[in-house]
């Protein structure tokens, strides 16, 4: 018996149903406003946070008044940071497929076939076709260069029009294009793109268009939008 419980006080601090959900954003709030809230509520934060072996009332009892209004006083920053880290971790153990996190070039139309035709099943590719001199190509470049950073299970690639092998096709008046497969097949082909941004465009226009047409997956954990959300709350 003392075995058993030995081995449960090992078990890591996730875990699953409502009760481990509820202990573990009573610890995470522990440790995340420790040294920033009154010494009342950091007590009873501790009493309600840990447990006992020898208090069993402690384990089966409802939650007092008091313990849900501090739970529910807490701010709202703590809880969008448990609930990202939890998401966080749900991707990673869910996400089989392979990461990028850059823009890749290719160098002729036998790449781009490849990439199309091999690429994993479960992989979106986003292929920007440009040619230099022709407007907007450079920036769109850019954006996407910004882009496969946010999306890493996206793969990015651009190539020039001369190299597809099929320059009558892209002509400058086309271009530039983006054209958007999965598992083989084009979901999305988009001539002379531009035509849809102002003048000056960013990587947040394109992720917009593109999420018109709900061809971006869910964007990725970014250390960015860490410091954004908690630039935010700043006064």
């Amino acid at each position: 018996m003392s075995g058993s419980t030995q081995e449960e006080e090992e078990l890591p601090a996730n875990h699953t149903g409502p009760k481990g959900v509820i202990n573990d954003w009573r610890k995470f709030k522990l440790d995340s406003v420790d040294q920033t809230v009154p010494q009342s509520k950091r007590e009873l934060l501790r009493q309600m946070s840990s447990q006992r072996e020898d208090d069993k009332e402690r384990l089966t009892r409802k939650m007092s008044v008091q313990e849900y209004e501090l739970i529910q006083e807490e701010d709202e920053r703590c809880l969008k940071r448990y609930r990202k880290q939890c998401m966080q971790e749900m991707h990673e153990r869910l996400s089989f497929g392979p990461t990028f996190e850059a823009v890749y070039e290719l160098e002729s139309g036998e790449d781009f076939l490849e990439v199309i035709e091999k690429e994993h099943r479960l992989t979106l590719v986003v292929v920007h076709v440009y040619q230099h001199g022709v407007k907007g190509c450079e920036q769109l470049n850019s954006c996407l260069d910004c882009l496969a950073s946010e999306y890493s299970g996206v793969k990015f690639c651009r190539i020039d029009a001369v190299a597809t092998g099929a320059a009558e096709r892209f002509s400058p008046e086309v271009l530039p294009a983006l054209l958007v497969y999965k598992a083989g097949e084009l979901l999305g082909n988009f001539l002379a793109v531009t035509k849809h941004f102002h003048e000056e465009f960013f990587a947040t226009d394109v992720e917009a268009f593109l999420n018109e047409y709900a061809l971006l997956p869910e964007k990725e954990f970014t250390a960015c939008a860490d410091d954004e959300d908690e630039g935010g709350d700043v006064e």
